[in-house]
């Protein structure tokens, strides 16, 4: 059967048998393409190739629709995409289409969550299709691609991290991106050889300047035919033997059996109907394409028992650039094209009714063109000869570089009128040495770059992005507030009496007198709950804060929600409020597999100060218990016993009884770190912090824990078998067993005494002083001690022993012990003399000599005139205090002549003599 691609096929033909030398499959692939346009212009459905934002298929797409007008438009996107195209007329573009799905069954559960997202802007053929079939009576849009469910099952690894977005991307995150006509070559050496032959830098501008602007003004025909001959090159070029190039397959499979299945169903007439699909596509071979019901179907396998939910994000230019590795500005600039071509060839497009951002421009459409005739070959035509480009638009050249300047000069740069003269003449230099008629935004930011830009930037931005603002800027979407989902809108209507636009791409700031105005606190709970749920820079408190006993009568918010909106719209996946929300994400940290005793607590504290649920809260705190029984580690304690402490002062203060979790909490920790102990202080694994945490968790709760039948000698048993041998956790134990009683302070400072009294043991002496200090968590009461032994350290150590430690000190108080810090400076303030003068007379109590006493009696207690005789002679002066302290113990006597006046003070003595212990205790009491 002849083809009128015959005498274009023997040419080519021709030629690879001329080139001699060349690959043997050289003449396959030529014939190959030539005969892949043929097969597809012979499909009786018109297939439309098209290629991912392409101002040129868009164009093409428009011309088409309006002389065609079909009444069946079959679309490459995932089919269960269909009910969100019609949100798409209460959103901005652009954005991006998304399903998203983070409980998951049938895939890996670390995979989660899974989304894919499929960008559309105003300048692609999608939109334009979409637009046409959504607003014209009798037009049917049918979206033909694999589903949301198959694109993951069609994955190689689905558990395997994504790469990490730019920060550009932030607006896709990691979610896998559809796109309709991945034009690009799958061949590196082909790329490469393009990219140097075509004297440019990326595929987005080779693709620009050899494709766009030629098919940009070619007539529907001419454009079909290349598409696919493009289509066809790239695919015979790609390699075979991946799993991508089988996934592209199966997808061609899906798709035609899916338009087969619609057909059969409805009756329609291939004619009357459309197949848009990616260029690459269009070119398939494989048994089941083509509309012919005797063509075998696909097996399409069932989707798994994943629930996915729908919706709509925010997109932009630069994040669709980012996932999909197109040039920076390409978008941006394939949008400006895009414009400018509808002025140039008057070209009214598509556009959804009631769509954000777009102006009405409502025309009807003419009569279908009669349509069905002979194939006629246009390829020979074009590519016979070069493109017809425009040539030089001086005015258009001539703008850019007054405009680069006065741009450049508001960020910094000292640009000039000379500076546009020279961007100018460079811009033209540089397109006459590429071989293009005229320059090309491209060359027109090189040529910017080369003469504007200095060896620094003195602003936020470069000369090039600077270049990519100008040609139109990172257009960033917006979802309307119809379109969002449930969760969204009740946030929006639950923050709107603070009287904001927070759909506004601005940071705004919230100011809330809870005092004068009490409805607002309402507002702060939705405020502060989204400050837990959403990313920082989101939700950002300037004044106030929320915590355990705290409440403030005003507040101070930045609020950025419009430029966070995507993480807002996710939001309503996981649930309908804020407060479902918040409690899933609590249950989901507290029984994360991961999880600690801490990070339970941590949910526990965060279910008081967000959500008012007692059962919730019992429920956290029971799986707090749960975790720290099942703990082998001690590595949290610090935290532990910072957020229990918390809790039980929040509810001693609160609440008249202690939530039974609370009390079981402090004797299974009790008993938990008493078997731990022993093993923590001989772990070098283990560090000082997490022991002086685990002391000061038994020695703070030792009086509760008792109190709840826990026996204290377990304690004494596990600090008397511990043996360390770090001199930092000795110095711990000493203090626990001080704290028991077992170590009087005098014993005490005769170790350290000898410690810095043994040269062998001086150079490690620092490290028994960061001990100490990592005991005023167990033992506050040592804080006066702490200070005489850092007070030995300084005035004893050697200089090479010295100097080397107070920058570790330092380091190690600040990091590990910042809260000890005050306890110290507070301490120090009581010791040394408060002004400079002072110092000089000053002696310190540890260095004053001691004073003597008496084995039996103190001085002046035998005599009337000693302290005995002073105590008398007040409280006979006094007698109405003493009369009260009797009665309150319920003592009664009668006054008896003092002893100085009957000379009787043996009674007195023999009482000292007989009990001299008592005497002596409150001697070193009150410091005697």
């Amino acid at each position: 059967m002849s083809s009128p691609f015959d005498p274009l096929r023997d040419q080519l033909l021709s030629a690879a048998e001329s080139l001699a030398d060349g690959p043997a499959a050289l003449p396959e692939i030529l014939a190959g393409i030539v005969d892949d346009v043929d097969h597809a212009l012979r499909e009786p459905l018109e297939i439309f190739p098209v290629c991912h934002h392409s101002p040129a298929s868009a164009l093409a797409m428009i011309r088409r629709l309006r002389e065609k007008q079909p009444r069946v438009i079959y679309l490459e996107l995932c089919e269960d995409l269909q009910p969100l195209l019609t949100e798409l007329r209460n959103c901005r573009l652009p954005v991006a289409l998304q399903a998203f799905a983070s409980e998951l069954d049938g895939f890996p559960k670390e995979s989660a969550p899974l989304s894919v997202i499929a960008p559309i802007t105003e300048a692609s053929a999608e939109y334009q299709a979409i637009s046409y079939a959504l607003d014209t009576p009798g037009v049917e849009l049918v979206l033909v691609d694999r589903s949301t469910d198959h694109v993951f099952q069609w994955q190689p690894d689905v558990s395997s991290p994504a790469d990490i977005p730019e920060p550009e991307a932030d607006l896709h995150g990691d979610a896998v991106g559809v796109e309709i006509g991945d034009l690009r070559p799958r061949f590196a050496e082909l790329e490469e050889h393009l990219l140097h032959h075509g004297r440019v830098r990326h595929w987005s501008e080779w693709w620009d300047q050899y494709v766009e602007q030629p098919l940009a003004g070619a007539d529907h025909e001419t454009y079909r035919q290349v598409m696919v001959l493009i289509g066809s090159l790239f695919r015979r070029l790609a390699p075979h033997d991946t799993k991508r190039y089988a996934g592209d397959e199966d997808r061609e499979r899906y798709m035609w059996t899916r338009i087969r299945e619609h057909l059969g169903r409805s009756g329609a007439d291939p004619a009357d109907c459309l197949y848009i699909c990616g260029a690459f596509h269009a070119a398939s071979r494989v048994p089941e394409a083509g509309s012919d019901p005797g063509a075998p179907d696909f097996a399409i396998t069932p989707r798994t028992g994943t629930t996915w939910l729908y919706g709509l994000i925010p997109s932009s230019h630069s994040a669709i650039e980012s996932q999909f590795g197109l040039a920076p500005g390409s978008v941006s600039i394939a949008a400006s094209t895009w414009q400018k071509q509808l002025q140039k060839l008057r070209l009214t497009p598509f556009r959804l009714e009631g769509q954000k951002g777009a102006r009405k421009a409502k025309k009807a459409l003419p009569l279908p063109v009669a349509g069905g005739g002979p194939t006629v070959d246009h390829l020979t035509g074009y590519l016979a000869g070069p493109p017809a480009l425009d040539g030089l638009d001086e005015e258009e050249l001539r703008g850019w570089c007054v405009d680069i300047v006065r741009l450049a000069r508001r960020n910094g740069y000292l640009a000039s009128t000379a500076d546009a003269i020279a961007v100018f003449e460079t811009s033209v230099l540089l397109a006459g040495m590429r071989g293009r008629v005229r320059p090309t935004p491209y060359d027109f930011q090189d040529a910017a770059v080369t003469c504007i830009e200095k060896d620094t930037v003195p602003g936020r931005r470069d000369v090039r992005r600077l270049c990519e603002i100008l040609l139109g800027g990172d257009r960033i979407g917006q979802v309307g507030y119809e379109a969002l989902p449930p969760l969204a809108r009740d946030l929006y209507d639950r923050l709107a009496p603070l009287g904001l636009d927070l759909e506004q791409r601005s940071i705004q700031r919230a100011l809330l007198d809870l005092a004068a105005r009490p409805e607002l606190a309402a507002c702060s709970d939705v405020l502060w709950m989204l400050r837990y749920l959403l990313p920082d820079q989101a939700v950002r408190p300037i004044m106030g804060s929320r915590k355990l006993g705290e409440k403030h009568i005003q507040e101070s918010w930045d609020l950025d929600l419009g430029r966070n909106q995507r993480a807002v719209i996710e939001l309503g996946y996981e649930g309908v409020t804020l407060e479902q929300v918040l409690e899933q994400r609590l249950r989901r940290d507290a029984w994360d597999p991961k999880a600690t005793a801490a990070t339970a607590l941590k949910a526990v504290e965060s279910s008081l100060l967000f959500l008012e649920s007692p059962r919730l809260t019992d429920e956290l705190g029971a799986r707090a218990i749960e975790l720290l029984a099942a703990e082998r580690t001690v590595d949290d304690a610090p935290d532990v016993l910072r957020r229990i402490r918390r809790l039980l002062g929040h509810y001693r203060a609160t609440t008249p009884v202690l939530p039974g979790w609370c009390g079981r909490f402090v004797t299974e920790g009790y008993a938990h770190y008493c078997t731990l102990l022993p093993t923590a202080f001989v772990d070098e694994e283990t560090g000082v912090r997490q022991v002086g945490a685990m002391l000061g968790f038994l020695f703070s709760m030792e009086s509760l824990a008792l109190s709840l039948g826990c026996d204290r000698t377990q304690l004494e048993i596990a600090v008397r078998q511990s043996h360390p041998e770090s001199p930092a956790k000795i110095a711990l134990l000493w203090a626990a067993l001080h704290q028991l009683g077992a170590l009087p302070l005098a014993d005490l400072r005769e170790r350290v005494a000898e410690l810095l009294g043994n040269p062998l043991v001086v150079p490690s002496f620092p490290q028994y002083v960061s001990g100490f200090v990592q005991a005023l968590e167990p033992v506050p009461r040592l804080a006066p001690f702490v200070v005489e032994t850092l007070s030995q350290a300084f005035a004893r150590l050697p200089d090479p022993v010295l100097l080397p430690w107070l920058p570790t000190l330092i380091v190690t108080l600040k990091r590990q012990a910042a809260e000890l810090v005050p306890v110290l400076t507070r301490e120090a303030g009581r010791t040394f003399p408060g002004s400079l003068a002072a110092l000089d007379s000053w002696t310190a109590p540890w260095n004053a000599p001691p004073r003597a006493r008496p084995s039996a009696v103190p001085a002046g207690l035998s005599g009337p005139s000693g302290a005995a005789g002073a105590a008398a002679v007040l409280l006979a002066a006094n007698p109405v205090a003493a009369d009260a302290a009797a009665a309150m113990l319920g003592c009664e006597g009668e006054w008896t002549p003092l002893a100085a006046e009957t000379g009787d003070t043996a009674a007195v003595t023999a009482l000292l003599t007989s009990h001299p212990i008592t005497a002596e205790a409150v001697a070193v009491l009150v410091g005697v």
